[in-house]
């Protein structure tokens, strides 16, 4: 692979200003390609982000504001972008609770942003790439997408959700270079999972290293964090040609969590 092998490739990434999203369109952004970020707020500093990336890796980057728990709004993502080569379904959000104390609004939400936003940016994308002979996308799931944890009913059913129409897409694709592949991450050291380390501190009287060690990476026998870095460096290799034949599957970066 050239450093640049996305060179002439759009690419949008959902959910993007921040997180896993940014660490995955910075390395899209690094590999060449032109780069749609996307959030629901739309400030000065989400337009800002898009120029300061577009400075960094000489390439063209916008930002699209768009709901993602909105199927319009999804779907006029990829039209305002004019379409896309690459795309990858990032959004998502997260809620705790025991099943029959779930609120209902909130499994609404879960299911709408983290797995129906992915079939609506898909239905839009699709007919772009096919007539182009050429399209890549990534969805981004989770260990909970292959792994089950008590107390996130909706969050696993979304992420199970992701995987299996990841699946179907990749069958209705092939043979016409289009692939849509599903990485699974473990605990990703976010800012969302960052400000949560300071309660979990206190809640289990546990200095910074060991409530890491100990409590969050539980799990996950590597007892490390992953890197947004490392997921956007995943991301790229699956837009590459040296991954034109892995389609339908899960990459796992997760320390070894689905291993057990």
């Amino acid at each position: 692979m050239t450093d640049k092998f996305l060179k002439g490739r759009r690419a949008i990434v959902t959910g993007s200003t921040s997180g896993i999203g940014h660490g995955v369109a910075e390395a899209l952004a690094a590999a060449g390609a032109d780069v749609v970020l996307n959030s629901f707020s739309d400030t000065e500093a989400d337009h800002q982000q898009a120029k300061d990336m577009a400075a960094k890796f000489g390439v063209t980057v916008t930002y699209i504001k768009a709901d993602m728990s909105k199927p319009e709004e999804c779907r006029a993502l990829v039209e305002k972008a004019g379409g896309c080569d690459i795309l990858v379904n990032n959004a998502g959000i997260q809620h705790v609770a025991k099943i029959e104390d779930f609120p209902i609004e909130k499994w609404n939400a879960i299911i709408a942003i983290n797995m129906s936003s992915a079939f609506h940016t898909t239905a839009a994308a699709l007919p772009g790439m096919y007539d182009k002979g050429w399209g890549r996308i990534v969805n981004i799931a989770s260990a909970h997408g292959l792994r089950a944890s008590p107390f996130k009913g909706a969050y696993v059913a979304a992420k199970h959700g992701v995987v299996g129409f990841t699946k179907v897409t990749a069958l209705e694709a092939a043979g016409k270079g289009v692939t849509a592949n599903a990485i699974c991450p473990g605990y990703v050291l976010t800012p969302l999972v960052e400000a949560q380390i300071p309660d979990q501190m206190k809640t289990h009287n546990m200095d910074r290293e060991t409530v890491i060690r100990e409590v969050m990476l539980d799990r996950q026998p590597s007892r490390q964090f992953a890197t947004t870095e490392e997921i956007g460096g995943t991301t790229a290799f699956l837009c590459s040609e040296a991954a034109a034949q892995i389609t339908g599957t899960t990459i796992s970066v997760d320390g070894g969590w689905t291993a057990m």
